[in-house]
């Protein structure tokens, strides 16, 4: 959303930093996914942002471009989100035989390396950003997805952060 993610900083003594934002409600939402080569040396990151709310039909919708990206079967390691399983649903009833999904634990984010792509755009590359616009959101969390997928070290530690072993 446009309101801003509080981070931490350092001001003066006495002098308590301030962050003008006003209550907006405007929404980007996005989807991310981490891709792992089969021999575990190239780590993808796919991304997809919309304006307003993501349902089942977009979910799925990026679930075929990045098949359609990669060229191959998915194994689609992903959380118990409503609209997740709407997706996942919705792909098994069209037949896609390229796809094979294992749902993690429910309320288990820590094993989750997307979380770390979240946490790194938010508390990182966003803490204390106030957008001026929709646009202005956008253009700085494409930014951030864009350095993070140039950043092979940085995509390998999503997975430790998930304490997965590559």
């Amino acid at each position: 959303m446009l309101q801003p993610f509080r981070g931490w900083t350092w001001a003066p003594c006495g002098q308590t930093p301030i962050q003008h934002a006003w209550d907006r409600r405007d929404r980007l939402s996005a989807m991310v996914a981490l891709s792992l080569s089969p021999c575990r040396r190239h780590i993808g990151l796919y991304y997809h942002l919309q304006r307003g709310n993501i349902h089942a039909p977009d979910a799925a919708a990026f679930l075929r471009a990045t098949h359609h990206h990669l060229q191959r079967e998915l194994i689609l390691v992903v959380d118990r989100y409503q609209v997740h399983r709407s997706a996942v649903h919705d792909l098994r009833e069209a037949n896609t035989p390229w796809l094979r999904v294992e749902w993690l634990p429910a309320y288990a984010p820590d094993l989750d390396p997307v979380e770390a792509v979240w946490n790194h755009a938010k508390c990182v590359d966003l803490a204390d950003f106030v957008p001026n616009d929709l646009d202005d959101l956008e253009e700085a969390v494409i930014d951030s997805l864009v350095q993070q997928s140039s950043n092979p070290s940085l995509k390998r530690s999503f997975f430790e952060f998930a304490d997965l072993k590559l």
